[in-house]
């Protein structure tokens, strides 16, 4: 390729597509049913159900501690198939090219959206890529479908949950909110926190394989833990109640969120799971967590229970440290634009 950055004529659908497509992206995508290069992925069948997403990434900046807008739009995705207990398998991407993108940065976003598909063991096989002139989108977005057969029987959900469940959490909250505001706006007080993206099927598939019976399992991304607590809470028509002092929160997040005025549990998560499941199962659940890199700090964090006295459907309670209690509500507003 003989320019640095990408040019309209790249979209074009010509020969220099046609290189940009091979130099870069087969290239570094290269698998079996991609190399057809077809109009679309022919796939093998699968027995069971499917799980399928799909997802739009235009995080400011594309690159930050911790990763890339590439291995999130692959962490991101999996993710999401895993949380309906199904084993991802394929993803197609497609590409918005800002006219001017450096063709060095492009390849290194590609390369790192290619590994994360490795270390999640899922096939790139089938996208799209399209150039829009200078000023019509910010150097590059991401879209991304996932499939994947649902190995759990019956499927998780937030509709699922049940009174007396236990509440998990497979690590700390906030990190990968509070590194892209960070380096965004270039606040050296939280020059050592980094994103917690990170692929979380094969922690689900231990799971479900040596747990069994898990009722609900959701990725707490944007709004974080707090607002996916009560999509949950209003999905099952039940009261969920939350120990402060027991959510993980790593002391730079705090530090950072305290000076900035934000609250952790609202901070976006990009490689976090809850748990909800019967309380007699949450000790073996803790166990595989902890077997994950990406678990080890994984903790139990609240109960599940019906509405009564003052208590209504669909709450979420937060007993605090100082032995009070405070309602958290959904997330109101947008907190931190263009986090994933």
């Amino acid at each position: 390729m003989n320019n640095d950055c990408i040019l309209l004529d790249y979209g074009s659908g010509g020969k220099a597509s046609q290189r940009l497509i091979t130099d870069i992206f087969v290239r570094h995508f290269s698998n079996p049913v991609l190399n057809r290069l077809d109009d679309a992925a022919l796939l093998n069948p699968v027995a069971g159900p499917l799980a399928m997403s799909t997802d739009g990434y235009t995080v400011d900046p594309v690159e930050f501690p911790g990763g890339t807008i590439g291995s999130l739009a692959v962490h991101g995705t999996v993710n999401d198939v895993a949380m309906l207990g199904a084993r991802p398998q394929y993803l197609s991407c497609a590409f918005i090219l800002e006219e001017g993108l450096p063709l060095e940065l492009l390849e290194r976003i590609v390369a790192d959206m290619a590994a994360a598909a490795k270390k999640a063991d899922v096939l790139i096989v089938t996208g799209d890529t399209k150039v829009v002139p200078r000023g019509a989108a910010d150097k590059i977005f991401i879209t991304t479908t996932g499939l994947g057969e649902v190995i759990a029987s019956p499927a998780p959900s937030g509709s699922s949950a049940k009174a007396g469940d236990a509440v998990l959490v497979s690590g700390t909250v906030g990190d990968h909110g509070l590194t892209v505001l960070s380096r965004r706006e270039g606040l050296s007080l939280a020059s050592d926190v980094k994103s917690d993206s990170a692929p979380l099927n094969h922690m689900v598939k231990d799971l479900i394989l040596t747990v069994g019976e898990i009722h609900c399992l959701r990725d707490p991304t944007r709004g974080g833990l707090a607002t996916t607590l009560n999509e949950i809470a209003v999905q099952s028509g039940l009261v969920c109640t939350l120990e402060e002092e027991a959510i993980p929160v790593r002391p730079n997040v705090a530090a950072g969120c305290a000076v900035l005025g934000l609250d952790p549990l609202y901070l976006a998560n990009e490689g976090k799971l809850i748990c909800i499941l019967p309380q007699d199962r949450a000790e073996a659940a803790l166990a595989v967590m902890r077997g994950h890199p990406e678990g080890k700090e994984a903790k139990r964090i609240g109960t599940i229970s019906s509405p009564g006295g003052i208590s209504r459907p669909g709450q979420v309670v937060l007993q605090t440290r100082l032995g009070g209690k405070r309602l958290l509500g959904m997330l109101e507003g947008e907190q931190l634009p263009r986090i994933c």
